[in-house]
């Protein structure tokens, strides 16, 4: 069975991409791998884990953050899709190749946040990123609708 990564990044343009992924699922009979990739632990001067406040934050987030997919996944599934959630911690870009190549995938649907040069130039792209190392198609959906 083939397989659809959709990185998810609980932005405004989330809807859409899960819409447009699920009707490649749909067309395909694929399964949908949703990701999402939580920014690297805070690192601290030295060797200490860091303040247990900060731990326990960072844990509060990431078990909301692994709620909010397992619900995208029911939704999902109710409607007779195929969906698995996946929560992985580092850097997008890096994160979405790795998985796309230890799970095979057939296809990568993501967003597209159409931020302006400037911030790419400063800043990157997670989707250029994705787009230049990508071992397959990567269907973006825009941040917007055009008339």
């Amino acid at each position: 069975m083939k397989t659809i990564l959709v990185p998810i990044d609980f932005s405004d343009v989330m809807p859409r991409v899960l819409d447009e992924a699920e009707k490649l699922a749909r067309a395909f009979e694929a399964t949908l791998l949703l990701l999402h990739v939580a920014p690297p632990e805070p690192e601290f001067v030295g060797y200490d884990p860091g303040p247990q406040s900060v731990r326990d934050s960072v844990a509060q987030d990431y078990n909301r953050l692994h709620h909010q997919l397992q619900e995208i996944e029911r939704s999902l599934q109710a409607r007779s899709i195929q969906a698995s959630a996946l929560l992985e911690q580092g850097y997008p870009v890096e994160q979405i190749l790795a998985e796309a190549k230890r799970h095979d995938t057939a296809w990568i649907v993501m967003g597209s946040h159409g931020h302006g040069m400037l911030r790419q130039l400063l800043v990157g792209s997670v989707t250029e990123g994705v787009l230049r190392g990508s071992p397959c198609p990567v269907v973006t959906v825009p941040s917007h609708r055009t008339p």
